[in-house]
């Protein structure tokens, strides 16, 4: 069987956008986020602000999800985008040899502020900061070799080299044509509620570089500054392992 490219990323943090790339290839089955749809709205949800009307999906579980990739995997080359809060009850290492893992990061200061913006109430569960940094030490651990991590702001500003390096890190070809597309819907990515998470993604027409931008903490509410500082190490410890180009 093949193993299953995973990149385990954290909310708002350009993993959608690295996902179109990789759907673009035209080489691996591609899902996004399966154990994040179970998570939220499968027969057993984990998501902690779930309320009485929250939808279900019937037959959708973490273990049925697992189940699709291995079977989807037996038969042809697998990615998967998803965040590791949602794998956390289920991740034993046996469940955990069946990928290759690497691991998308963002400052938490950008990943946060933007997260606000559309759930002001949202809870430091829903992040995954903690989940990253457990499942990195867990891979790395296992392993006995750092696992593959990329920061967003690093992807942005140098898309081209980034892929490069990360396509050798991870052993698969790199494809240059993959950072290019055209703009438009994207049903793929839209499972959650319609896509009004990807409206940047719609609009683009490939990874293109980008200046670095400055996100201001001290404008955020005292509640979510609580949670940047929680999360702030986390990031940190993953950050000082993150490939980096010339």
């Amino acid at each position: 069987m093949n193993k299953i490219l995973t990149i385990w990323a954290i909310p708002r943090s350009t993993s959608t956008a690295f996902e179109w790339m990789m759907r673009q290839r035209g080489d691996m089955e591609c899902f996004h986020e399966p154990f994040g749809e179970a998570w939220y709205q499968g027969e057993s949800p984990l998501w902690p602000r779930l309320q009485k009307d929250s939808v279900r999906t019937p037959g959708l579980s973490l273990e049925s999800v697992f189940l699709n990739l291995k079977q989807t995997a037996s038969k042809k080359p697998v990615f998967t985008k998803d965040f590791p809060h949602y794998v956390s009850t289920i991740w034993t290492e046996e469940f955990l040899s069946h990928f290759n893992h690497s691991f998308l990061i963002r400052d938490p200061a950008k990943t946060i502020s933007s997260i606000y913006k559309h759930f002001p109430y949202f809870v430091i569960e829903e992040l995954g900061y903690l989940e990253q940094r457990e499942l990195f030490n867990k891979v790395y651990s296992i392993s006995n070799k750092v696992p593959v991590v990329i920061d967003s702001d690093d992807l942005l500003e140098n898309p081209y080299e980034m892929i490069e390096a990360y396509c050798n890190a991870v052993g698969i070809p790199f494809i240059e044509e993959a950072l290019s597309w055209k703009p438009g819907k994207r049903k793929e990515v839209s499972w959650w509620d319609g896509g009004s998470f990807h409206e940047n993604l719609r609009n683009s027409d490939g990874l293109k570089p980008q200046k670095r931008n400055y996100v201001e903490v001290n404008d955020l509410p005292k509640r979510v500054k609580k949670i940047y500082d929680i999360v702030m190490p986390h990031y940190n410890e993953l950050y000082e392992h993150r490939l980096t180009v010339k």
